[in-house]
């Protein structure tokens, strides 16, 4: 019995592969089976390239003739930056696709297209996976806004720095290196201008291979100094969210500098973070990592902004320290924020706790 859900997990691998270089198209995984061989493989390797059925077909030549197609996500059936992929498939010869989830994008059409060609189509095999590998890509189709991590690195007793604000390392150089990783496979890394203020961060991943993200400032009052890292390394890869308290004059400085500033309607005298959103979102940033203090991560969750938490616990103690996560206005415990799908795992000497909001 041929076992698709062994082939289908292949197709995410390889899917994977494309982390951090496909935005804002989604990642896609694709193989080809014949007589239980894999004859192609292929995956989208980054925006505007060929799509993964793509160089399946061409991986495989030939052999895909009377063969089964495994891929991640539904086939195209539009012209857009390439011809669509249920035109090539047909061509091929495919013999059966199986899908592991549909694309929200209601242009893509490739299920229903293929089976009216005539061709053998399953949809829902590892759904799940296959879903969360574009979970950003997702949400940006959907609802035209970001997908929103928020990421911190506390002691065990949930703290982030120290009263003195020192915070240089709680958590191990592997989980370090992980945040490195991370920040690569989202399209923009977010700060507020205290953390900028106050640790100067270069919000790079120099810690890992892979590209630099946009860098997303929130500052109400535009307090950014221009000599700061994240201004001075790759000021076009920086976008600085204010609002009309910011100086024109400095505004004009940034812009020269190829950063983009985003002047925004004020909330309670901050930047509102869910006009941010609509704006991030039409500049074509799918997701983005929060690595805020204690105001920034609670502000973004009050707000209803975020989708996902990724906390780095560390087997340290502060004691009276600085939290990652300010006011939430919560009084009992009754009334607490419980995350769902969550797993845990250990990087270095921490633990990674990840759940949904």
């Amino acid at each position: 019995m041929i076992s698709h859900k062994k082939y289908m997990k292949i197709a995410i691998k390889l899917a994977k592969k494309g982390i951090g270089k496909t935005s804002p198209n989604p990642l896609v995984g694709c193989l080809i089976v014949k007589r239980n061989r894999i004859v192609g493989k292929g995956w989208h390797k980054r925006y505007g390239d060929l799509h993964a059925e793509v160089y399946a077909l061409k991986n495989a030549g030939k052999r895909a003739r009377g063969a089964t197609m495994y891929v991640t996500l539904e086939p195209c059936s539009h012209w857009g930056k390439t011809p669509p992929c249920t035109e090539k498939i047909v061509k091929a010869g495919i013999r059966e696709v199986i899908i592991g989830s549909r694309d929200p994008n209601p242009i893509v059409n490739g299920y229903e297209e293929l089976k009216m060609r005539g061709i053998k189509t399953r949809i829902g095999i590892l759904e799940e996976e296959c879903k969360k590998l574009n979970e950003a890509y997702m949400k940006w189709i959907k609802k035209k806004v970001p997908f929103v991590i928020v990421k911190s690195a506390v002691s065990l007793d949930g703290k982030i720095a120290t009263k003195t604000g020192d915070s240089k390392y709680i958590t191990s150089m592997e989980a370090r290196s992980y945040v490195h990783q991370l920040r690569s496979g989202v399209d923009a890394v977010m700060v507020g201008i205290n953390t900028v203020l106050k640790d100067n961060p270069q919000l790079d991943v120099r810690l890992a291979r892979g590209k630099n993200p946009m860098k997303v400032i929130v500052d109400s009052k535009l307090k950014l100094p221009l000599r700061a890292k994240v201004v001075k390394k790759e000021p076009d890869r920086l976008i600085v969210a204010t609002t009309n308290k910011a100086s024109k004059n400095k505004i004009k400085k940034l812009q020269q500098m190829g950063a983009i500033v985003l002047v925004l309607k004020q909330k309670k005298g901050l930047v509102d973070l869910k006009q941010l959103m609509k704006r991030l979102g039409k500049l074509g940033i799918t997701s983005i990592m929060i690595e805020g203090g204690a105001e920034l991560n609670a502000s973004a969750i009050k707000e209803g902004i975020v989708d996902k938490i990724v906390f780095f616990i560390s087997p340290k103690m502060i004691g009276n320290g600085i939290g990652a996560i300010g006011d939430l206005g919560i009084n009992k415990v009754d009334k607490s924020i419980r995350l769902k799908k969550v797993s845990y795992r250990e990087i270095g000497k921490d633990i990674v706790v990840e759940g949904y909001i």
